[in-house]
């Protein structure tokens, strides 16, 4: 996998300190070679940093460049990347240390990815977050390892909010519209959202909770990953979206199955996110992989804007994940306009008396809060017609009891 590029910055950091030779016996000839050949060393080292620069840009996508000099690239512009709210194309620009990639645990390097109205960041060895902007900032502008590192007000402001979001998670319900006055920027508490910002909830995802799907029927990550590939191969996508990635399960699948160009992982919790990099950097088939095609990129976006512009992407995944979107009808709308004609939707969730079985034995209410409760197949595809797609182009299937397969293609036909 095209991930590291630590290889290539030893090699220019070698090469741009090496000791050039001094003997004293050494001719005015001699001398003149070396000044010769200390200037062939700079040039070739500051051929290679643009090399390395070039490839992190592949690294994200970015195919059209743009730049005052051939010689040093301004920004480049992803092909598939967008404003969330204009959806106009975004100009990335790069800072700091050439070290690492998408699998490193190295600092990486500060992204800037701006548009005409907007400008957003992130980092190669995190992720890069497109989340509308708000009054607060950006929570990810830190020193790479999660933290921020600003010290004024609007830093302030963002930690507050990020520690109160999770923290609202294990309040009980009555009191969560208490803690709504208080919220920073006035944002009201959304259950089916915040509860996967937990980082208590990301670490546990992997550790039990996503393997007690399996009893509403979910047949297990390996076989649901064969379905989504069966189902995607036939149109032999280049660019696919795992939608509400959590934490990489089937990110990791789709990228090391090396059968697209490019995976971009999204979601909406910043937990997820970095539980997801965590497991992308520690695992080998990734971290070390360089004979992959696949280019892997994490970005942190709300389903309802997705960052992405229209016709762009071939394929979307959404796993066990739109029983928690808390707009579906933005969803799949905007599911629907980022596909290009041909291109094709597979998701799972449950039908609604799993949450309820769920409920009776908890007792505590508060799956009705934090889930869509989907009644019939016939519901779910009225939602999924709702957003775009054709009635002939939807199929849904129901494995056990309450899990529900969706696959949709969007249709060729002009309108």
């Amino acid at each position: 996998m095209k991930i590291s590029l630590l290889l290539l910055s030893a090699l220019v950091q070698t090469r741009a300190f090496a000791p050039i030779s001094n003997n004293a016996r050494s001719s005015q000839s001699s001398v003149h070679v070396t000044t010769e050949e200390s200037e062939t060393t700079t040039v070739d080292v500051d051929e290679e940093r643009q090399l390395a620069k070039a490839k992190l840009f592949g690294l994200i996508g970015a195919s059209t460049i743009t730049s005052s000099s051939t010689s040093s690239p301004a920004y480049y512009v992803d092909p598939v990347l967008a404003d969330p709210i204009t959806k106009e194309p975004l100009k990335i620009s790069v800072s700091g240390t050439i070290l690492g990639g998408q699998g490193s645990k190295n600092t990486g390097m500060k992204v800037v990815l701006s548009s005409e109205e907007d400008e957003y960041v992130g980092r190669t060895n995190t992720y890069y977050n497109l989340l509308r902007q708000t009054s607060s900032s950006d929570d990810n502008d830190d020193d790479g390892n999660g933290n921020g590192n600003g010290n004024d007000d609007e830093s302030s402001n963002a930690l507050k909010k990020s520690a109160m979001s999770t923290l609202s998670v294990f309040i009980p319900p009555p009191l969560r519209s208490v803690l709504n006055v208080v919220l920073p920027d006035g944002e009201k508490y959304i259950p089916m959202r915040d509860l996967f910002t937990s980082p208590s909830v990301s670490f546990a995802y992997e550790r039990g909770w996503r393997q007690g799907f399996a009893s509403a029927g979910f047949p297990g990550a390996d076989k649901e990953y064969e379905l989504v590939r069966e189902y995607f191969m036939p149109i032999n996508p280049e660019v696919v979206v795992d939608m509400s990635c959590a934490t990489g399960l089937f990110t990791r699948r789709l990228t090391k199955g090396n059968d697209y160009s490019r995976v971009i992982g999204c979601d909406y919790s910043e937990a997820m996110l970095l539980e997801a990099r965590n497991r992308i950097s520690t695992d080998p088939d990734l971290s070390t992989n360089k004979s992959s095609k696949t280019n892997l990129d994490l970005v942190r976006c709300d389903v309802g804007e997705i960052p992405m512009k229209s016709d762009s992407i071939d394929a979307l995944h959404a796993g066990a994940a739109m029983h928690c979107w808390p707009d579906l009808d933005s969803a799949f709308t905007e599911i629907y306009r980022v596909l290009r004609p041909g291109g094709r939707f597979f998701a799972s969730t449950f039908l609604a008396p799993y949450f309820r079985n769920v409920q009776a034995v908890g007792g505590d209410g508060v799956e009705s809060q934090a889930f869509q409760y989907f009644e019939s197949v016939e519901a779910l595809k009225a939602i999924v017609m709702k957003g775009g797609f054709e009635e002939s182009d939807i199929e849904i299937e129901v494995l056990g009891t309450a899990c529900v397969i969706i696959r949709a293609e969007k249709s060729n036909s002009l309108e």
